[in-house]
């Protein structure tokens, strides 16, 4: 892996964010509350937590599509107030996010051709990531004639072909079958492997997260949800079930939960 920038690195500081109402003591009904969190650039970062904790909205805080009630959200030195072409964000279901009257390549070069580059070059790009995504040879199918886990795939080549120094995932696996999703979790780390990026990944499973994670931060339940704990996971990649220290640290993540 390339040695990746100062900023691309994260830093949050006692952030906030409230629902809009009170309540009858007057005190606001926090989602997430004194969130502390620093992620370096070129890492790989799992938020791990029960549904509804509020990992999303944390996701969606950093990404810059809603706003906090208090504290810090930075990218490198740049505090974070709207969103960003440094940020992009993998949703968990593609179809939501690809173009159905446009080509698997049209969909890749869709924000190259907003950006009004040329089309040779767009072409050289969108080959690139098309390929890196492992989808060579599917150049001119269309969103309907695609698999869940090859949609996932434009998806990720999409937003890869922008060159966005952050990746914001939000359970991108989470409707694909389970073998789909262990090949698209495999394909996913060769791929941030082979580039510089940030990586910040939301999921409630815990063998996901061990499977992807440099360091894994544990969400407690909400509301006024914050991050409790950080496990560093010191196994190689590729990650294997079988191995007893991979159980060891499941768990032992398990146990948070188990309480």
């Amino acid at each position: 892996m390339r040695a990746a920038s100062r900023q691309n690195e994260i830093h949050i500081e006692q952030l906030n964010k409230s629902y809009a109402q009170q309540t009858s003591a007057g005190d606001l009904h926090y989602i997430i509350q004194d969130v502390n969190l620093a992620v370096k650039g070129g890492e790989f970062f799992v938020l791990l937590g029960p549904s509804g904790c509020g990992k999303s909205t944390l996701l969606s805080l950093i990404a810059g599509f809603v706003s906090k009630t208090s504290g810090q959200v930075r990218v490198g030195e740049k505090e974070v107030d709207r969103p960003g072409q440094d940020r992009a964000v993998v949703f968990q279901q593609a179809d939501s996010s690809l173009f159905p009257w446009l080509t698997v390549r049209e969909n890749v070069e869709f924000g190259l051709r907003m950006k009004r580059i040329p089309a040779a070059k767009r072409k050289d790009i969108s080959n690139q990531f098309i390929s890196l995504v492992g989808l060579a040879g599917h150049e001119s199918k269309y969103p309907r004639e695609l698999s869940g886990g090859m949609k996932q795939r434009v998806q990720l080549a999409r937003v890869l072909s922008n060159d966005p120094a952050i990746l914001l995932m939000d359970e991108p696996f989470g409707a694909l079958d389970a073998m789909t999703r262990r090949t698209m979790q495999r394909e996913l780390v060769r791929i941030w492997q082979d580039t510089d990026k940030t990586v910040i990944f939301v999921t409630h499973d815990i063998q996901e997260a061990l499977l992807l994670g440099g360091r894994i931060g544990i969400m407690s339940a909400g509301p006024s949800s914050k991050i409790t704990d950080i496990y560093e996971v010191p196994l190689a990649y590729p990650r294997d079930l079988t191995d007893p220290a991979f159980h060891a640290l499941y768990n032992q993540i398990q146990s948070h939960f188990d309480e």
